[in-house]
């Protein structure tokens, strides 16, 4: 394996086909397994988590909106009603929740933790649905509609500066110092060091990387076009492919507890070992499409149901042991 430093890594395809492990899907059970401690209702449609210490939020179309939900109670708390469709992930940071809007130009709405009410909108938007958006250095971070990676003074909103990524990415990431940027219209992972602004790392992943989330000292790329999912140790310059059978639009992916829990359409959820890189087990079913894990429990949306329900966190994995 090469030994430089990973700042200067880059995988060729080839090479790293020769990196990468795929692992069995696991048999696929039934999601009503599963038991539920709560169920609720939003709107037409459900998609994109956000946790906080206190809160769950959740975003809607049918109306447009971003919910707060009580994890004390499991009752929604709150609505904040917005001027588009919140389209492209949610990121918490500087006290606010950050939600890009596919409005006409695109725009981002700001919405204070504090007051649970919208208290600005920005004329900065996401590149395409299905983007993503990440906070991390005091910054918020999005690819804008000039497809670049922007660097957003949380305050202003105002751009603070633009780098260029692979025509195609959408997503970003930020661990460690490392922003990591999947590029959903190829088959590559970027990593830009922020106290730079340079290319950290470009590394090869499975075809069409979306979603992406850290933990376990690796970046996990869920792959749209051949349904795996690629981890990227940071440190260890390797790449692992893990196969899940989940090719399709859509879908959310999620590090905690030292497992990685991915959600797909009619393949509700998935759990990899992070210590293994094994898909523990599979539910399939009805719902599915975003998640976010906090409180104990994984918050898992039904997309076309328009609602989020709470599993247990000890439950789900004491289902995959058993």
């Amino acid at each position: 394996m090469d030994s430089r430093p990973f700042s200067r890594l880059i995988l060729s395809s080839a090479l790293a086909l020769y990196c990468l492990s795929a692992s069995q899907t696991a048999a696929a059970r039934n999601i009503a397994e599963l038991p539920k401690a709560a169920i609720i209702q939003l709107g037409k449609t459900a998609d994109w988590v956000a946790i906080t210490p206190d809160a769950v939020w959740v975003a809607s179309t049918g109306p447009f909106a971003v919910h707060r939900i009580d994890p004390r109670t499991n009752r929604l708390a709150d609505s904040v009603e917005l001027r588009g469709e919140p389209c492209a992930g949610l990121a918490v940071g500087s006290g606010s929740l950050w939600v890009p809007m596919c409005t006409t130009p695109p725009s981002l709405a700001k919405v204070d933790l504090k007051t649970n009410r919208l208290v600005a909108t920005f004329p900065v938007g996401a590149a395409a649905a299905e983007g993503g958006i990440s906070y991390g250095a005091g910054s918020v971070w999005l690819i804008d509609k000039s497809g670049d990676l922007a660097r957003i003074e949380p305050s202003s909103g105002k751009i603070l500066r633009n780098y260029a990524v692979p025509a195609g990415s959408y997503n970003p990431k930020f661990s460690g110092g490392t922003i990591w940027v999947s590029r959903a219209e190829g088959a590559e992972l970027t990593g830009i060091d922020v106290s730079t602004g340079k290319v950290a790392a470009t590394v090869a992943t499975g075809p069409n990387p979306r979603f992406l989330t850290a933990g376990a000292g690796a970046i996990w790329t869920l792959n749209q076009g051949d349904g795996t999912v690629t981890r990227t140790d940071v440190k260890g310059q390797r790449t692992t492919a893990i196969a899940l059978g989940t090719p399709g639009h859509g879908g959310d992916i999620s590090y905690a507890a030292g497992h990685v829990f991915s959600t797909m359409p009619k393949t509700p959820l998935s759990v990899i070992d992070a210590a293994t890189n094994h898909v523990l087990c599979q539910w399939v079913g009805p719902g599915g499409d975003s998640l976010g894990i906090g409180h104990g429990a994984i918050w898992l949306t039904d997309y076309q149901g328009g609602s989020v329900s709470r599993i247990a966190l000890k439950d789900a994995l004491a289902h995959c042991i058993h």
